[in-house]
């Protein structure tokens, strides 16, 4: 009995590896990820703002 063949399923992924390479480099959205980024939380009163040992925020 013949088994059908299709594609390989080890093909790449058409699609960025990562989110931020869907954005353009010079995208106004850019500038506010850098002022965000600057934000001290923990000084705004965030108290779970500091990653714990997994290295994930409280949120």
């Amino acid at each position: 009995m013949a088994y059908k063949k299709g594609e390989d399923r080890r093909q790449k992924v058409f699609f960025p590896d990562c989110i931020d390479e869907y954005v353009e480099g010079d995208a106004p959205v850019r500038l506010f990820d850098a002022f965000v980024d600057s934000l001290n939380m923990t000084a705004l009163g965030f108290v779970r703002s500091v990653p714990k040992y997994t290295g994930y925020t409280g949120l």
